[in-house]
């Protein structure tokens, strides 16, 4: 076999010799599923994919709550117009809906369309902001001040008296510490 180096171009001649074998990439039987299990269920990467599927299932209520809900209130306030068919057909022609300018393939720009879209990301990082603030709050709570033990340097809760892992007495400790 000749050996052939890295910079030879790759050619039909030399093709099968530069050929990086394939097996490094099929270990699942060997140890690879195993990686990518605990890879796949670790925390952050479980968070994720259930922030990503609340995610969709939010936007679709919140797509809901546009459509159905606020942009029928907005058109009546200005006139029962549909933001949905409102579009400009660009080949000149005056088509009655959106849908009749699509089946006959005019192009359109579709500013109805975009509006509902812009209105539907503003109503969606406005809840993502409350919903952030809240869980802001709740995380500051849940602060709790920890202090070191003198004896066996664990953190522990600044109000403690006893350190839970070698159960000496800190609360006379923090005060000598306190004074000196």
């Amino acid at each position: 076999m000749k050996h052939v180096h890295s910079v030879d171009p790759v050619d039909v001649g030399n093709f099968a010799t530069r050929m990086v074998n394939p097996m490094p990439l099929a270990k699942i039987g060997k140890g690879g599923f195993k990686e990518f299990k605990e890879f796949a269920l670790k925390g952050s990467v479980l968070d994720m994919a259930i922030g990503i599927i609340l995610g969709v299932a939010f936007g679709k209520i919140i797509t809901s709550f546009v459509e159905d809900i606020v942009m029928p209130v907005v058109s009546r306030i200005f006139g029962k117009m549909d933001f949905s068919n409102m579009f400009v057909s660009l080949t000149g022609k005056h088509f009655e809906t959106l849908a009749a300018a699509k089946a006959t393939g005019a192009p359109t720009l579709n500013y109805g369309v975009f509006l509902n879209a812009i209105l539907n990301f503003v109503i969606v990082a406005v809840g993502v902001f409350l919903l952030v603030r809240q869980v802001n709050r709740f995380r500051n709570l849940q602060t709790v001040q920890m202090m070191e033990c003198p004896y066996c340097f664990s953190g522990i809760v600044k109000r403690a008296t006893r350190c839970p892992y070698c159960t000496s007495e800190v609360g006379g400790v923090k005060a000598e510490a306190a004074t000196s």
